[in-house]
């Protein structure tokens, strides 16, 4: 499986990311082809090779030959990414990032999140950094995200709202539950591009995972700061974690004195922040009280986060964990084509092939098919790998 480590020493930024991933192998060639499925023009693609502080690195430039581009809105984003031509593994990790800021935002400025409206982030490098950063993934055949932790930066940065604290109080609302690295200096580290694409795709934060590194790439931003080499470094890996042992925590509670309506709300917020697996059975307690045992599968860098959850999201007042060890089957996501379309799907080492549900369920609402006869379809017509 392959993995990619964000090492955030100097910060990250949208530009950032998309540099780092060509420099790991995505072709700008691949980048404008993919970028071609979005309704929209008025820009031209760059990259070149520059050197911050002695090391080199990439940068990627979105240029507009259209100036007066228009300010778009959280939900005619959703539109367009979901109703282009993007693979729907991209589309599904676009939707995630441009979701987790559309939240912050509207949390930020006190609206409901269809009503959020996007300025900078709005913009066309901002939709082309967030869905070049998708399909940068992608293409790298990356499955899981790993990060370090984020400086917070100092000083003001000059938006559409005025003049602003660094970090931007959207950026500042992304990076809650993410780990704060040592004070860098001066200046906007991480942007709210930066930070969304790190709050929606890391799967876990700390020193890298265990992994055999496969290559490095230096996204370079466009500032220089004195302290650092503003530059962000990504590693891509295979995970020795696919092939063998993995250590994970269980983290469990009881509870019986809850609205049955909340555990679904309670398993989407863990799934969202990482959990590696959620499940609720059914048991009796003492007084023979009918209730349900809320069992979390964790990485052990994410025991506090996920802990916090359970304990402010649901009527838990405790909850025990313990250490364990799984084993899980090498697999590699790919999209296949069928006669229903593009669809995502997982490729076990055994030569299994399984339909992945997001994609599946993206077809069976635009078709208008049911769900079931979507899957069978895929089994049926990608079989073995």
């Amino acid at each position: 499986m392959k993995v990619a480590y964000f090492d955030c020493f100097a910060g990250i930024a949208g530009d950032m990311t998309v540099a780092a991933l060509i420099e790991l192998g995505l072709p700008l060639e691949v980048l404008r082809r993919e970028l071609a499925g979005l309704p929209f023009s008025g820009y031209t693609l760059e990259s070149r090779k520059v050197e911050r502080h002695g090391v080199a690195g990439t940068s990627f430039k979105v240029t507009l030959t259209e100036a007066d581009q228009p300010h778009r809105h959280y939900s005619g984003i959703a539109k367009m990414i979901e109703e282009s031509g993007l693979k729907p593994r991209v589309k599904e990790l676009a939707q995630r990032i441009f979701s987790r800021l559309a939240e912050a935002e509207a949390a930020v400025h006190g609206v409901p999140l269809e009503r959020v409206h996007f300025h900078e982030v709005g913009a066309v490098d901002s939709i082309v950094d967030i869905v070049g950063t998708a399909i940068g993934l992608d293409h790298l055949g990356v499955e899981a995200v790993y990060a370090s932790g984020l400086p917070y930066g100092r000083g003001v940065v000059q938006t559409a709202h005025g003049r602003l604290p660094v970090p931007a109080p959207a950026t500042a609302k992304l990076m809650e539950g993410i780990p704060l690295t040592a004070d860098i200096g001066e200046g906007e580290r991480v942007t709210p591009t930066g930070a969304a694409i790190i709050a929606a795709l890391a799967d876990g934060f700390g020193p890298p995972p265990p992994m055999t590194p496969l290559g490095t790439g230096y996204g370079a931003g466009e500032k220089d700061f004195p302290e650092l080499p503003n530059l962000l470094r990504v590693l891509l890996g295979d995970s020795a974690e696919a092939k063998g042992h993995q250590e994970v925590l269980v983290v469990e509670t009881h509870i019986d004195d809850m609205n049955p309506e909340i555990f679904g709300f309670v398993m989407e917020r863990l799934l969202e922040a990482g959990a590696l697996d959620v499940a609720f059975s059914p048991l009796q307690m003492k007084k023979n009280r009918p209730a349900t045992r809320l069992t979390v599968i964790a990485d052990p860098a994410d025991l506090e986060k996920l802990s916090a959850i359970v304990l402010s999201e649901s009527t838990a007042i405790g909850l025990r964990y313990y250490p364990a060890r799984r084993i899980t089957a090498a697999r590699s996501l790919e999209t296949r084509e069928t006669t229903l379309g593009e669809v995502a799907v997982k490729v076990l080492e055994t030569g299994r092939v399984t339909p992945e549900y997001d994609s599946c369920r993206t077809i069976a609402l635009e078709k208008g098919i049911p769900l079931i006869e979507v899957y069978r379809t895929v089994e049926r017509e990608c079989g073995q790998a």
